[in-house]
Order: C-alpha cells, then structure tokens, then sequence
C-alpha cells in the first residue's frame, strides 16, 4: 500500500515538519550565515564596480581605463566564482558550472589572446555574474534588515521570563514603543509568543535565503555547461530476450 503524494494530509504533514524542524537543521544556521554577510558583501562589490566601471569608461580615451576596466572584469568574475561557492557550500544550491567542461582542458596557447578574451566576454555568466554582484546590495540589505528585525525581538520576547527576574520590566522597544510586563504571568505569555516568532521567524528566514539559492542557481552558471550524461547502454538482444 503507497500513500499518494498529493494527499492534502501528508502534504499538511510534511510542511508542519519543516515549519517545526527549522530550529534543529544546521541548514537554517547556514542561512543565516549567508544573509548576515549578503549586505557588508554586496556593499563591497557595488563600490567596486562603480568606481572601476566609472573610472575604467572615463579613462578610455587616454588608455588607462582599458587596463582598470580588464581588473574590473577579472575582479568580477573572480567575486562571482566567490560567490558561487557559497552559494553552494552555505545554501547547499546546484549551480551549473560557470565554464565549459572539457577534457581533456585546451592547451592555454592553442588560442590567442583575443580568442580567450572573446570567449570571456560572450560567456553568458561574464554578465549574469555581474548583475548578481549589483543586486547583491539591495537584496542583502533587505536580508540584513530581516534578520537584525526578526531574530532579537524573538529572543527578547524568548527570554521575558528571566529579564523580570532580573526585574528588568521592559522587554522589547520598537519605532519607539515600548513593550513591557507587570507579572511573571505577563512576561510567560511574552515568552510563549516570542517562541512562536522564533519558528516563524526562521521559516521565514529559510524562504529569503530559498530565493537567493534560486537567484545563484540562474546568474552564476549555465545549464550549457552541464557535462552530458553518458549515453545508456543497450543490453545484448540475449539479456533482453532472457
């Protein structure tokens, strides 16, 4: 007997499981991890490719900016290769690669230099890694704001309980309103809400850094570059026939 996968009970099940397991997978905390360095990250990268993209495009003229411009392309892609990575080790995102895999590898001086640079450039992941690193900033930042937002209130409402026997009354200050409790009573039920924010809070979390494992997975590879599966063999027409 197979239960069916679309059964609303079984899929009520599943989703309550992950919703109520968020504390307990390291994969949460990796997360977190991710979206607490996205916006310091993201601010690096767009002051990089500001500066370099504007100095590098208002120099052309006199020659200097090819040079900057080239570190800023190489800069680039060595960020997105960085970022790839992480991708990959903190939310666990299946990235196609960022370049062919042949093998055996071309001989570095089979093609010339402006082969290689022309390569470089109509490499779809040359621009797609790009634009990651600019959206790195706005989206990490709304991903800082998240996390500093949701995860202290939840653990000051947590942690109610031991702040009134400390008699510190006021448990939380928020746009300038200050929440606090009169009794041990008062400050359980603080605790038994901020609990409850603390599993939404990370469900929450977990599904902000769901849409950057996604966003990685489209800008930082192509599905181009994904090594063929090797063709199936076919069995001897005597095995078949057997």
């Amino acid at each position: 007997m197979t239960t069916d996968p679309k059964d609303p009970l079984a899929l009520a099940a599943d989703g309550l499981r992950l919703f109520l397991g968020a504390p307990f997978r390291l994969r949460t905390y990796t997360n977190l991890l991710y979206l607490l360095l996205a916006f310091p990250l993201g601010l690096a990268y767009f002051i990089f490719l500001a500066v370099g993209l504007t100095a590098g495009f208002g120099l052309t003229l006199v020659w200097i900016g090819l040079p900057i411009l080239a570190l800023v392309f190489a800069g680039s892609w060595a960020f997105a290769a960085f970022e790839r990575q992480a991708a990959i080790l903190l939310l666990k995102a299946d990235v196609p690669p960022m370049t062919p895999k042949k093998l055996p590898p071309p001989s570095p001086a089979a093609r010339t230099a402006w082969q290689r640079a022309g390569d470089f450039f109509s490499n779809p992941v040359t621009w797609k890694g790009m634009g990651f690193l600019l959206l790195k900033l706005p989206f990490g930042l709304v991903s800082f704001v998240s996390l500093v937002a949701l995860l202290p209130l939840s653990g000051v409402l947590l942690l109610a309980p031991l702040l009134w026997e400390m008699g510190v009354f006021d448990v939380g200050d928020i746009d300038g309103v200050v929440f606090s409790v009169d009794s041990i009573g008062g400050a359980w039920v603080c605790a038994i809400a901020g609990l409850v924010m603390l599993f939404v809070s990370l469900n929450l979390l977990n599904t902000l850094a769901w849409l950057w494992r996604a966003t990685a997975t489209a800008l930082l590879g192509s599905d181009r570059f994904e090594t063929p599966a090797p063709p199936a063999q076919e069995m001897p027409e005597a095995v078949a026939m057997a």
